[in-house]
């Protein structure tokens, strides 16, 4: 395999005091009011920044103001010192070889690889486990601004074919495109208008299974709707329009459906849900049954059900039925009515995921939101674990029931992403891919600490830092908080800049996410989403009352959902931070299901439509609480003007709204990226730039000492 060149010396950094954080004026773009107020149940609320919702692709005068704002931050973040130093670390930090887990298939090993700096990681197969890789697919090329993107992909089942989709601009709308794997040359087929699909080969490669959703009207195709999608299957050498359709609900529109095959290509198994919640119908189709329709096998939108694998019509599903921090069960589907038999019980530590390769089952579980992986047999018989380098989340554990090998992954906070290969007959572990770095993972310390929320119960949190940085130091907190997803350890070179110039890290693990099972998901969702917010201030108390971070040096951030952390709880306690980052968040909680997939979100915020939600979500919306005459800490909001999952409208208004109020001095700017969408697929490039900008930020108003590349290095 072929690796980077040895560890090499850092570039030194000149340590320099960060200039003392004035109180300043900034003179923001003019941002005009319209006279726009509902009433819903008796309450009227303004909406004077309505017009921002508008799309900056066909509305002149939103395009206008994000000029506008963009020049007005890009102006204030040149004056920043360190912001060069940040880029130059983070550009060595990124400078190391990328290994994604391999998938087999057909004798062949698919993975991805990036060099170190590539904007985009290219598609490489091996012909043999050990061989040389060649490169299939290079989006590099793609686009000029390099923010066209591979995203999903997957081999047919003699790895023969590759069905791969392409992101154009962070977009979650999807184009599927097919791959001959030996030739290198791409088929004539084309799939348009995919989102949210799932990936089903037919089991002789003659055609694939796919959702999609009808075009939407004319101009609305970042911000309408996603409703009525359906299951087609898509024969290959025939044009999208002869795709027979599989499965639909038109009495559902708001169902969706994700379609995929079983390893033996008996199956076609089809996923049904209605929102963000696991909660899920399962639909099977015999396709060695002539003719056979869907036939309904687990009925009702209740609980999570999630395939690990089968043997034949018995299906293998780890749910949360009757198990808040889940368990695994089989079921066999031919029967008329399928009842699940219990094969690994519930446990303490929470279940995340479960793979069954070559008669084995692989059981991840979260202890304290640290991963370990137990064996079992295909009776749930305790086999052992699987060794992992430390402290960390491992993934992976793909393949087949006949299968003699799998790969898994693991990263921790200092740690890159790895890749081991497991034996099965053996248990024999060996590194498959190893990324050498430009730093010494050793020059950092990683601790799990809990503190107590407002309510007495008790959160963990990581805390990461080099092992010279004592005493107060400038804090970034991060925290998600929702939609049952689990913050877990893992490797950022971004994060890992912020750390290497002398700030610290702090991870919480904040309720709403899926870090204990159901429970701690129910304890931050709907009326009880106030716990999130006060977990997180909790958070901040305790690292300024432990000494981690002193006055003036907390920064916090958070993405999505996290952006609308960051939202509510400046506003519920702006006299706690010094700097907040709020990306790509949830700002205006009264009108978020009106747009893309923003409907889905209501299983954890609730209805507006609905009198008591609508009151929850009024109540900690970050657009309708803004405090005038309160000091607020120094904002830099991101979004970006082509995300169409949460709509840019959002943080648009948000940032009218803080500009317009009286909240002392210290800035509040909005840093508008273009055709970078949600995130996913964000070029290199531009996540270093746009990290960067933020650290200094950040940086200035905590009063971290920042660095300048040594002169003549």
């Amino acid at each position: 395999m072929r690796l980077i060149p040895p560890l090499v010396a850092a570039l030194p950094l000149l340590a320099i005091a960060a200039a003392p954080a004035p109180e300043i004026s900034l003179k923001y773009p003019e941002t005009p009011r319209v006279d726009v107020v509902e009433e819903q149940f008796g309450v009227k609320v303004a909406d004077p920044y309505r017009w921002l919702e508008s799309d900056v692709r066909t509305e002149p005068k939103v395009r206008a103001w994000v000029d506008a704002q963009n020049a007005v931050t890009s102006a204030y973040l040149a004056t920043l010192p360190g912001r060069d130093a940040f880029k130059a670390r983070m550009k060595q930090l990124y400078s190391y070889e990328r290994f994604g887990t391999p998938v087999q298939q057909g004798g062949r090993y698919f993975y991805t690889h990036n060099s170190g700096l590539q904007n985009q990681s290219a598609l490489y197969v091996r012909d043999s486990l050990n061989g040389p890789g060649r490169v299939l697919i290079d989006p590099n090329g793609w686009a000029k601004d390099g923010a066209t993107a591979l995203a999903e992909w997957r081999p047919s089942p003699d790895g023969k074919k590759l069905l791969y989709t392409i992101q154009d601009g962070g977009s979650d709308w999807r184009t599927m495109k097919v791959l001959d794997v030996a030739t290198g040359q791409t088929f004539p087929d084309t799939i348009e208008w995919v989102k949210f699909t799932g990936i089903g080969w037919a089991k002789d490669a003659s055609g694939f299974y796919y959702s999609a959703f009808d075009p939407p009207v004319e101009g609305a195709k970042f911000q309408a709707l996603n409703e009525n999608q359906k299951v087609y299957f898509h024969r290959l050498g025939t044009p999208q329009s002869a795709d027979q359709l599989v499965y639909a609900t038109p009495d559902h529109p708001r169902y969706g459906h994700a379609a995929s095959v079983t390893d033996d290509g008996r199956w076609l198994m089809i996923t049904t849900t209605q929102g963000t919640d696991r909660r899920y119908e399962i639909t099977v189709i015999d396709l060695k049954a002539p003719g056979a329709k869907p036939r309904t096998v687990i009925k009702g939108l209740n609980y999570e059900w999630a395939l690990a694998g089968n043997v034949g019509s018995k299906f293998y599903f780890k749910t949360n039925n009757g198990a808040p921090r889940l368990r695994l069960v089989a079921m066999d589907v031919a029967t008329d009515n399928p009842v699940p038999q219990q094969v690994i019980a519930e446990d303490k530590a929470k279940l995340e995921s479960v793979n069954i390769v070559g008669n084995q089952i692989f059981a991840e579980y979260l202890t304290d939101v640290k991963s370990e992986v137990r064996r079992y047999s295909l009776k749930g018989r305790r086999l052992g674990m699987v060794p992992l380098p430390g402290i960390g989340s491992a993934g992976g554990f793909g393949g087949e029931i006949g299968d003699s090998e799998t790969f898994y992954n693991f990263t921790s906070f200092a740690m890159p992403t790895s890749v081991f290969h497991y034996d099965l007959k053996t248990g024999c572990v060996t590194p498959w891919a190893i990324p050498k770095v430009y730093f010494n993972p050793t020059d950092f310390k990683v601790e799990q600490v809990f503190y107590p929320s407002k309510d007495g119960t008790r959160i963990p949190m990581f805390l990461v830092r080099k092992k010279t940085t004592t005493g107060p130091a400038p804090t970034l907190l991060y925290a998600y908080g929702g939609f049952n997803i689990s913050s877990l350890p893992g490797f950022s070179p971004t994060r890992l800049a912020w750390i290497d110039a002398g700030g610290v890290l702090a991870v919480a693990n904040i309720r709403g996410g899926g870090e204990y099972g159901s429970a701690w998901h129910d304890g931050g969702r709907l009326q009880n989403k106030q716990n999130v917010f006060d977990d997180f201030i909790a958070a901040g108390e305790w690292l300024k009352a432990n000494k981690i971070t002193g006055r003036d040096q907390l920064a916090i951030q958070g993405g999505s959902n996290g952006g609308l952390l960051v939202g509510a709880v400046v506003n519920q306690r702006p006299d706690l931070f010094a700097a907040a980052l709020p990306a790509v968040g949830v700002m205006d909680m009264l009108r978020f299901d009106r747009f893309t997939a923003g409907r889905y979100w209501v299983d954890d915020y609730g209805y507006p439509s609905k009198e008591a939600d609508f009151k929850t979500l009024l109540a900690y919306s970050p657009y309708h609480n803004v405090k005038p005459g309160v000091a607020y800490p120094a904002i830099l909001a991101t979004t970006a003007d082509t995300d169409d999952r949460v709509v840019p409208g959002h943080t648009f208004k948000y940032t009218a709204a803080i500009q317009a109020a009286d909240l002392g001095t210290r800035p509040r700017l909005v840093r508008i990226e273009t055709r970078a969408g949600h995130g996913s697929g964000k070029p290199t490039d531009k996540v270093i730039e746009e990290a960067a900008d933020l650290w200094a930020f950040a940086a200035y108003w905590t009063g971290l000492k920042v660095g300048t590349p040594a002169a003549g290095k």
